[in-house]
């Protein structure tokens, strides 16, 4: 299994904390998400960690040589890391078409490690994750469920979708080999149209999910605690809520 940490970034959106670093180099309790990121899939038996770099490229290799000293641990540089996420995901296609499961994971997630094991341990071929327990707005990226089928991965729900419910995506997937290697050949798609280049890469897995969704279900982690981190008012609820309730999962 290899995993794929989207990391290239600028984190406009953090202010000045978004400058100052790339996100994933945010430290809690002595720790960067990166590095948590790495312990946690370790500790899971993943050991083929591939990091999508861009924005202060140097400064994370840096910090990896620090942390991650191991020629399993890798990265791809995006030169065009201010345009969207999708054109990351496109730098990354030949670690997608690599003929193992593949998880897809958001660098900026603070988490309990039991979020990530729910996807190494899952039965589930093409698995997202999904927390019924969210804020209702156009921040949260939702999931929306009919009929035990994924009907929907969006911010944006159509007034006239039918679904029985809806909860929020982690942000981190499974893949099988077969459907990362349509991922791939997905982003190409986004790649040749320059105005799709601003998208995010999320636009490009719902068009493998609404072309076949019976091939994807999810795993539940409602009441595991994570946090997404983009904006200032993330940072201090992460460390006054998330921390303390993930200690000790590394």
């Amino acid at each position: 299994m290899k995993a794929i940490i989207l990391a290239a970034g600028v984190g406009n959106r953090l202010g000045a904390d978004g400058k100052k670093h790339p996100k994933c180099l945010l430290a809690f309790d002595g720790k960067t998400l990166l590095q948590r990121h790495i312990e946690h899939l370790e500790a899971l038996g993943v050991n083929d960690i591939v990091i999508g770099v861009g924005y202060q490229a140097d400064v994370i290799k840096e910090h990896l040589e620090e942390i991650a000293p191991r020629a399993s641990v890798r990265t791809v540089y995006n030169p065009d890391f201010t345009r969207g996420s999708v054109i990351s995901l496109w730098t990354l296609r030949e670690e997608l078409d690599c003929g193992a499961d593949v998880l897809v994971m958001d660098a900026d997630v603070l988490y309990h490690r039991d979020i990530l094991k729910a996807l190494v341990d899952t039965q589930v071929t093409n698995c997202f994750l999904l927390d019924q327990d969210f804020e209702a707005g156009d921040e949260p990226v939702k999931l929306c469920v009919q009929g035990g089928l994924l009907v929907e991965f969006r911010k944006q729900l159509a007034a006239d979708l039918v679904y029985e419910y809806a909860g929020e995506s982690v942000g981190f997937f499974r893949f099988s080999p077969a459907v990362a290697q349509r991922l791939a050949r997905r982003t190409e798609h986004y790649q040749a149209n320059e105005s799709l280049h601003d998208e995010h890469y999320e636009e490009a897995i719902r068009d493998l999910l609404l072309e076949t969704p019976a091939d994807f279900g999810f795993a539940d982690i409602t009441g595991t605690p994570w946090l997404e981190i983009d904006f200032p008012e993330d940072v201090r609820r992460a460390e006054q809520d998330i921390l303390p309730q993930i200690q000790g999962s590394i």
